[in-house]
Order: C-alpha cells, then structure tokens, then sequence
C-alpha cells in the first residue's frame, strides 16, 4: 500500500523495495510496452484532431479494468484506479495525446539499429504508453494505493491547443488533487518543476490593396508587419529571469504586383515570470502602434489608413514547485533508485495548470532517449527504458 501523506527518505526507500515486484512486472512487459508506443504513434493526431488516438487510449484503459472510463466534452480521456480510501484525495497521472504535425504527415514507423523513428515517436507517444504501462501495474490488487489515481490522456497540449484540455480537465475535478505527475516524452533523469508561461499574440493588418504601381501610396500591411519585427527583435528583454520573444510565422498578400490588403504575424512570448510576460506585452503592444502609426504617416492624402488588431491566440500559466517540496524529492528518490542523477528542470507542459493553482506537480520523461523532438526526424531509443517506467 502506497500511503496518502508525504514520504521522508527512509520511507521512500521502504516503498521503493516494496515496488520492486511492481517494476520487475514492468521490466517484464517492455516489449508489449514499446508495441503500444509504436501503435500509438502510427495513429495520427494533431492537435484537435486527436479523437482516433483518444479512442485507442479509451479501449485500453478499459481493457486494463480502470473504472469510470470516459471520454469528457473537449476529447479528454479518464478513467480511475480506486484507491483504499475513496475519500483521500486522488493523484493526477495525465499525458497528452496531440502531437505538433499536421494531417497529412507520414507517421509510420521505421527502424534504423535500435533507433525508432516517426514525428510523434518521443512526444508524446512515449508518455501515452508510458501513462498505459503504469496503469496496468497499479492493478489494485498487487499494488493497491491510498489515494485513487486518476489517469487522463488529455488534448490540446501543443503549440496553439493552450493546453486546452488540461485546463479543462482541472476545471471540472470533483476534488482538488494531492499531486499530479504529467507523463510527456522520453527521459529518466530530468524533473520538470517549473512551468515556463508563455503568450502567444497575432498581430492582424488590414489596408485597403491595390495596384503595386497604379496603387502605390496606399497603406501597406506587410511593410508595416515589417516594421513592427524590426521594432521587436530590437526590444531588450530581461536575462534574470530568462525570457524569450519570437516573431514565429507570419503571411499575407495574394500576388508580387499586388499591395496587400492583409497581413499577420505570429508572437511567442516565454518567460517563468508572469509579471515580466505582462511588461512585455504592453511593449509589443506599443511596438506596434508605432508601426502602424509611421505607416500610416506614409500613405498618400485620403486615403484609408491601416487597422491593426492585436488578439491572444494562447496563454500558458507560469509557477514553481520548491525544490525542498515533498513532491521533487520523492521523485528525486525515485531517479537515484534506478541509478540515474535527477536533474530540475524548467519547460511547458500540463504540468503548468496545476503548478499555476498550487497544486504539486511536476513532469516527468517515461523512460529511453530520444532526438529530433517536433521534426520528421524524431527517433525513440528503448535501450534501459524499462528504468523510466520504473521511476515513473
């Protein structure tokens, strides 16, 4: 039995021999473990369109004789293991069903050695079968916890999907969490305890087009794009805490002879401070009135000026976990056990939402190595992956 209340270093120690049949049973399973990761991989989901994968997941979990598996309004995926105490708070065991490529990419998976390569091989159909493999082994008989754990597969953790489903999911529990541990690529050494905030902005413009010579003279929405990224790659930004600004995708124009009637670009902001995310905004946001103002200067008399509209297309919470709480040092424990240096970390995960609600939490990798994360080139390498389930 897994007790509900924190654990010191002796009692850590205590359940993790206790554990020990648990993870041999996992060790055991590693091939079937690596089928379901590959399985899982070969089902298509970009972010909103995860609903086959969810599927999948749902079918398992039921396979695995979880209780009250479900499939909630926004495509989350939960399901319960009881606990002896169905009163004790639950812990959270979540990973994220999307992946960041498009309909349309190849998703079958080859092998080269002992490298598995697919897009969406590591993030995040490692965490998926990992969230899978650590449901069969809290069977309820042969590991049976306190607490009831909930398991969700949630959607939307990807670029624009703003970690939609763990905000929805957080929303609607019937009762706070004691922990949750988020499940999200490979790895079994680094612990995720600060969650990175981020604002994502598009910055919409909007003239009246024309002629490129009949025209000219008319407000011009790609120059004013222009000058707005000039005036941004130019902003200064904090070191301490480290914070990052980044014009990531931007469009606009039908033709080369053709003065555009709109043009947009797109912002990603990051930071681990939600009051330096804000300064930075009201800077964008002036940094482009500025723009748009000196466009504007330029236009020829009557004519229409440019509109702008600045609009949030995503808004990530930032928070920390101590490294002292109870919570960082268990998994610590967990990462010596199996031999490994633990290592925090700072990244954006689902892990975000309950660290921004002070809820305990953290993210953790679900065993093996990986590369080339978000390319066509991603690859998975199972050598002693057995040890991240093990800790997980």
């Amino acid at each position: 039995m897994i007790a509900h209340s924190w654990l010191d270093r002796r009692e850590s120690t205590s359940l993790f021999e206790r554990l020990t049949p648990a993870r041999e049973r996992l060790a055991r399973s590693d091939a079937g473990v690596l089928a379901t990761q590959v399985t899982l991989c070969e089902i298509a989901a970009p972010t909103g369109e995860e609903s086959a994968r969810a599927a999948f997941v749902a079918s398992r979990l039921t396979t695995l004789g979880l209780e009250r598996v479900r499939t909630d309004d926004v495509g989350n995926v939960i399901a319960v293991r009881p606990g002896r105490d169905p009163s004790a708070a639950p812990v959270l065991v979540c990973a994220h069903l999307d992946t960041v490529f498009p309909a349309g990419t190849p998703v079958r998976v080859t092998r080269e050695g002992t490298h598995l390569c697919a897009p969406g091989i590591v993030d995040n159909s490692r965490g998926l079968a990992g969230l899978l493999a650590i449901a069969a082994a809290i069977d309820g008989r042969a590991v049976i916890t306190e607490s009831p754990v909930i398991f969700a597969a949630t959607v939307g953790e990807e670029g624009t999907g703003n970690l939609r489903g763990i905000k929805h999911l957080f929303a609607r529990l019937d009762s706070r969490p004691l922990a949750c541990v988020a499940l999200d690529g490979a790895g079994d050494d680094r612990i995720v305890t600060t969650a990175l905030g981020s604002r994502r902005l598009r910055v919409t413009l909007r003239g009246v087009g024309g002629h490129s010579w009949s025209s000219w003279g008319v407000v011009n929405p790609v120059h004013a794009a222009g000058g707005i990224i000039a005036r941004l790659a130019a902003l200064p930004l904090p070191r301490a805490p480290r914070t990052t600004l980044s014009v990531c995708r931007m469009g606009g124009g039908i033709s080369v002879n053709a003065i555009p009637e709109e043009a947009w670009i797109e912002i990603d902001l990051r930071s681990t401070s939600a009051t330096v995310i804000a300064a930075c905004v009201t800077e964008v946001e002036q940094a482009v009135r500025k723009a748009v103002h000196q466009e504007n200067a330029r236009r020829s008399p009557g004519s229409d000026p440019l509109h702008v509209e600045v609009s949030t297309i995503g808004d990530r919470p930032c928070g920390a976990l101590d490294d002292e709480h109870s919570l960082v040092r268990l998994a610590m424990d967990a990462t010596r056990s199996i031999g490994r240096r633990a290592a925090t970390a700072t990244a954006s995960t689902d892990a975000n939402v309950p660290i921004s609600l002070g809820v305990p939490a953290i993210a953790i990798g679900a065993g093996g190595t990986g590369g080339g994360v978000h390319t066509a080139a991603e690859w998975f390498d199972n050598t002693h992956g057995h040890l991240g389930l093990a800790r997980a």
